[in-house]
């Protein structure tokens, strides 16, 4: 009997690697909580503007400033995003379902959740989705 518990699967991570995978996020969501303050400062004007320039560059630096800040709209959107993944995946710590494919049920690979914290898929299921696009 003993021999059968050795041959069941790991169907989830165990208490003590799930609060490190929590440690982990953690730093991951105070960084890029950092990060958003710093793209919303930009985007909300910051320091440089054109209301101090000649009239002949300001048509040139209005134009540069709306691209600018349509580019820092689309990073804030992706930094928003990526906070909401990162508290996703402290809710599935607390439920003890981090770590688990969501297509297959499988672990993912301890190396995996470390460079992507936020994946919910292992390579195996993401490999296969991409096949399907």
């Amino acid at each position: 009997m003993n021999s059968d518990n050795n041959n069941i699967q790991q169907v989830r991570y165990s208490d003590e690697e799930l609060e490190e995978f929590k440690v982990l996020i953690l730093e991951k969501l105070a960084q890029a909580k950092e990060s958003l303050e710093t793209l919303n400062a930009n985007l909300t004007g910051g320091e440089h503007s054109t209301d101090d320039t000649a009239p002949t560059f300001k048509i040139l630096e209005e134009g540069q400033a709306v691209a600018q800040k349509e580019e820092n709209a689309k990073l804030v959107a992706r930094q928003e995003k990526y906070i909401r993944d990162l508290e996703f995946a402290l809710m599935r710590i607390e439920n003890k379902t981090y770590g688990v494919c969501s297509v297959t049920g499988k672990l993912i690979p301890k190396e995996r959740l470390r460079c992507v914290p936020i994946t919910t898929k292992c390579i195996e299921a993401k490999l296969n989705e991409k096949k399907r696009k």
